[in-house]
């Protein structure tokens, strides 16, 4: 069965593009949010295998999004979206919870590679 991910970013851009390289590569996509208040929810409804989450949303951006996500799901695996010269977010993203980042733009070898490595930990 393939892996549920949630896609979350800001831009309606970002996850139809996170979502092409996702469900190009067989994975199902769980749903989607646009915050990360919204990302608290759908992980609650929905239980996905991997939540690929935006750093700097409106509401609530990713980091805290990440460790409430944490904090209901100790197991909960979170790939984190930076933009460059993002080092120091990432770096506190990881120490709340997250397994791993992709940097954006996107290239679609290096979002599966880091999809593939997260779920397998």
């Amino acid at each position: 069965m393939a892996a549920r991910i949630l896609v979350v970013d800001d831009a309606q851009f970002m996850r139809m593009m996170l979502k092409n390289i996702i469900a190009g590569a067989g994975y199902e996509i769980a749903g989607e949010a646009e915050n990360g208040v919204q990302a608290i929810e759908r992980y609650r409804e929905l239980g996905p295998d991997l939540v690929i989450m935006d750093m700097i949303m409106p509401e609530m951006g990713g980091i805290d999004a990440v460790r409430e996500i944490v904090k209901l799901d100790p197991k909960a695996r979170v790939l984190m979206c930076s933009a460059m010269g993002q080092q120091a977010l990432v770096v506190e993203a990881i120490q709340v919870g997250a397994r791993d980042f992709i940097v954006k733009p996107f290239q679609p070898a290096g979002v599966l590679e880091a999809v593939v490595k997260a779920l397998q930990e």
